[in-house]
C-alpha cells in the first residue's frame, strides 16, 4: 500500500532582516510603508499560504562602529504591523518573532491575546532569545543574561504566558443584559507564578482568544534549542534548505517528541527558502547568478570578509585577493548584532581554509563570499521547482517551506501565480482554506481543554 501524499505547508517570511533582500534592485519597494506589508500579504494570501512571517531585530547591526546599511535598516514595531494586516486578511496566520529575553511575560501575552481576537485566532509566536550584550544595552537590564541562561528564562517564559493565556476558560463572559451579569466566574483570569525568573501574580484581562493560545514557533537549532521545540514548540524554523540535511534534522527532531508525551504531527517542520524562478531552468540559473551578485556587492564582501578578519579591510579590492594579513582573534569585534559573527569560533582557521579555496579555483574575495554563502534553495522553472518542493516534502526533509524572497514587496507574486497552481494539480497543496484559525490551516489541536478546566478547578 502506497504511503499517502502528505500536504505541503507555505508561508511567506517579508523580508529584510536578514542577507537575502536586494533592497537597490529597482523593483524593491519600502520596508517600512504599510502598501509595502498588505501587497505582500495579500499576495500570500491570494497563494492560500498558511500565515506571514516577521523576523525582528531589536538594535541595528553596526560594522566599525557605524550602522550597517548595506542590509535593509529599521522595521516598524512587529505587533503594530501585524494587528494592521489583520484589518486587511481573512485567513493568513500572522508570525511574530518576540524576544523572550527583554520583555515580560504579562505584556506579551496580552499583546498575543488581543492579536489573536482582532484576528479571528490567526496569531502566532515565534519565540527567541537574544544571545548578546550589544542588543542589550538598548534595554534597562542591558547584557545581564549569561548565555547559557537564555533557554532557562525562555522555556519559563512560555511557560508562564501559558499560564495567562489559561487563566480564562473561554466561557466566563455571559454579557447578560436582562440580568446585569456580565461575568459567571469571579476568578476568571486570576494568575499566580512563582518562579526563578518571574515572581508574578494577579488577573489577567484579557479574555481566552480563539486559539486558546498562538501557535508557538521556534527557530534555534542548538541542542538547549532542538530540545526546546520538541517539548513546547508547534513549529520550527529550520536553516535546513538541503535535502540530506533536511532529513537528519528532521528525523533529530520529530524523534524527540515521545519523551515529551507527543506525537510527530504535533511538531512542524519548516525551513527558510530562498527561490528564483525563470521560464526554463537555464534561465533560472542565469538569474541566479545575477541575484547572488546583486545580494554580495564588492562592498557587502568586504564587509562580511571583516566578520572573520576583525580588521578594516576596506583599502582591499573586492575584486582582488584575499588579504595576506591574519585575522584579529581579539575579543572585541568590528562586527556587531551579527549572528554571523557566532559562525566563525576559530578565524584563524576559517582564513586558512578560504585561502586555500581561493587559491585552488582563482576566486576574489567577491567570488569568495558568492560561493561560500548561502544559495537559493529553489532555482529552475516552476515546474522544477514545484517538484523539487514536493519530493523535500514527500521524503521527509520538511513538511513544508517559510518562503524568502529578495525583492520586497513583489517578490512573492511569480511563485504565486506560475508555482501554487502546479502543487495544487499534483493534489498536495489546498486550493481553499477549509478552516478560520491559523491552527486550523497547520493541523495542530486546540490546546487541550481539560487542562484548562483542571486549571480553572485547581
Amino acid at each position: 500500500m502506497s504511503k499517502p501524499l502528505k500536504q505541503i505547508h507555505l508561508a511567506a517570511h517579508f523580508p529584510g532582516v536578514n542577507n537575502t533582500t536586494v533592497w537597490s534592485d529597482p523593483e524593491a519597494g519600502s520596508h517600512i510603508e504599510f502598501s509595502s506589508f498588505a501587497h505582500f500579504a495579500r499576495t500570500a494570501e491570494r497563494a492560500r499560504f498558511d500565515f506571514l512571517f516577521l523576523a525582528e531585530g531589536l538594535r541595528l547591526r553596526e560594522q566599525g562602529g557605524q550602522i550597517y546599511d548595506l542590509d535593509v535598516v529599521g522595521r516598524p514595531d512587529t505587533f503594530t504591523v501585524l494587528s494592521a494586516l489583520a484589518a486587511v486578511t481573512e485567513h493568513l496566520g500572522l508570525t511574530g518573532t518576540i524576544n523572550s529575553t527583554f520583555n515580560e511575560p504579562y505584556e506579551v501575552a496580552r499583546q498575543f491575546a488581543a492579536l489573536d481576537h482582532l484576528s479571528g485566532g490567526r496569531a502566532a509566536w515565534n519565540v527567541v532569545t537574544s544571545w548578546d550584550a550589544f542588543t542589550g544595552e538598548n534595554f534597562r537590564r542591558g547584557g545581564f543574561l549569561p548565555q547559557e541562561e537564555r533557554y532557562s528564562r525562555a522555556k519559563e517564559f512560555l511557560a508562564t504566558a501559558n499560564e495567562l493565556f489559561d487563566s480564562w476558560r473561554g466561557d466566563e463572559i455571559l454579557a447578560d443584559q436582562e440580568s446585569g451579569a456580565f461575568l459567571g466566574d469571579a476568578k476568571a483570569g486570576a494568575f499566580t507564578h512563582r518562579g526563578r525568573h518571574f515572581d508574578i501574580e494577579g488577573r489577567f484581562d484579557v479574555p481566552r482568544s480563539p486559539q486558546g493560545r498562538p501557535v508557538i514557533f521556534q527557530a534555534g537549532d542548538s541542542e538547549e534549542g532542538r530540545e526546546f521545540a520538541a517539548q513546547a514548540a508547534d513549529a520550527i524554523f529550520s536553516r535546513y534548505a538541503a535535502r540530506a540535511e533536511g532529513q537528519a534534522f528532521y528525523q533529530d527532531v520529530k524523534g524527540r517528541l515521545a519523551r515529551h508525551g507527543r506525537t510527530p504531527d504535533q511538531l512542524l517542520i519548516l525551513p527558510a527558502a530562498t527561490f528564483v524562478l525563470g521560464d526554463t531552468d537555464a534561465d533560472a540559473q542565469e538569474a541566479a547568478r545575477v541575484v547572488r551578485r546583486q545580494q554580495v556587492s564588492g562592498a557587502t564582501a568586504i564587509k562580511h570578509l571583516e566578520f572573520v578578519w576583525n580588521r578594516d579591510l576596506s583599502a582591499y579590492d573586492p575584486d582582488g585577493p584575499l588579504p595576506d594579513i591574519d585575522p584579529d582573534p581579539g575579543e572585541h569585534t568590528v562586527s556587531r548584532g551579527r549572528a554571523q559573527v557566532r559562525m566563525y569560533r576559530d578565524p584563524l582557521a576559517t582564513a586558512r581554509e578560504w585561502r586555500e579555496l581561493a587559491a585552488a579555483r582563482g576566486w576574489s574575495i567577491r567570488d569568495l563570499v558568492i560561493e561560500t554563502g548561502n544559495r537559493q534553495s529553489f532555482v529552475g522553472s516552476p515546474g522544477t521547482v514545484a517538484r523539487t518542493i514536493d519530493d523535500f516534502v514527500q521524503s521527509d526533509a520538511a513538511d513544508g517551506f517559510i518562503l524568502v524572497p529578495h525583492i520586497t514587496p513583489g517578490g512573492l507574486d511569480a511563485f504565486a501565480d506560475k508555482v501554487v497552481p502546479l502543487l495544487q494539480e499534483r493534489g498536495v497543496y489546498r486550493t481553499e482554506y477549509e478552516g478560520t484559525t491559523l491552527r486550523d490551516h497547520l493541523g495542530l489541536a486546540h490546546p487541550d481543554a481539560d487542562a484548562r478546566d483542571r486549571l480553572a478547578a485547581s
